[in-house]
This record gives structure tokens, sequence and C-alpha cells, in this order.
């Protein structure tokens, strides 16, 4: 569900896919918030918190200005939809891959991801190595042009 909220004079478009979840997860932006309500029916919220990576404010920021160097770099990069521990990793470089294919094995508090290619193409690096921390996009790989 998409939703247009204002936060200090501000208007944000907010797309949530699961309310019942606690965590709910709320995207602003492309970036992806922790929500977690007060009470069961969502009316009010206590925290918002921020990827570890992010900025410590609570509020969510405006939308960075998009460039074609932006929207590239995004299309070739593989990034940690989450911080956790590589686990194993599925391609070298050079791996022609397919949509849907699985690359690494990513956990996070004790569960394991697989983190899937997101369109087909050639791998050009392998950023991370099993048993490497990473951080909420850090990028994990690299397609080729």
């Amino acid at each position: 569900m998409k939703y247009r909220v204002k936060v200090e004079e501000q208007w944000y478009e907010v797309e949530i896919k699961d309310l019942t979840t606690q965590p709910v997860i709320a995207y602003v932006d492309g970036e992806s918030f922790e929500v977690w309500p007060e009470s069961s029916d969502n009316s009010s919220i206590q925290t918002v918190k921020q990827p570890a990576s992010s900025a410590t404010s609570s509020s969510p920021k405006p939308a960075k200005p998009t460039t074609t160097a932006t929207i590239q770099s995004s299309l070739k990069a593989v990034l940690a939809p989450i911080p956790g521990v590589i686990i194993s990793i599925a391609v070298q470089p050079h791996t022609q891959v397919i949509v849907g294919q699985e690359l690494c094995v990513l956990e996070a508090m004790k569960m394991r991801n697989s983190i899937r290619a997101t369109r087909n193409g050639e791998i050009l690096q392998v950023k991370v190595t099993p048993g490497q921390h990473v951080g909420h996009h850090d990028v994990l790989m690299e397609f080729a042009d």
C-alpha cells in the first residue's frame, strides 16, 4: 500500500507491504525504515529506526537527485539488503547469471537469506568472501555493463 505522509512540513511517498509484521517495513524514496507501532492497531508510532548504515535521525530525508550515473551504478551493484555475515558464494567473476539465480547466502539474525540476481548478465567482481561481515547496502558483487 502507498501512503502520502507529512513530516515537518514536507510530504513523502511511503510504501508499506505488510502492516501486520513487527516491525513494519516502510519504504521512503527507495530507502527502508523499521517502524515499531505502539499498539496492535498501528494507530500510533513509537519509534522509527533506520538501518545501521544510515544517519541516526528518525525522520526520513528528502530524496537525493537521481542521476544517470546513480541509476547505472545501482543496476550494476548487488547490495546487501540487511546487515549480516556472508555464508557462501555461488558465483565467481565472469560467471553468466540469470534472473533469480542464487549469487550468495547472507546470514542475519540466525536466518539464511539467498541473495539472487535481479537481472541477467555477467558478474564482473565478487567483493565479499565467506565469513565476511557486511552492512546494509554494502556492495556484494558487481555486474559487467
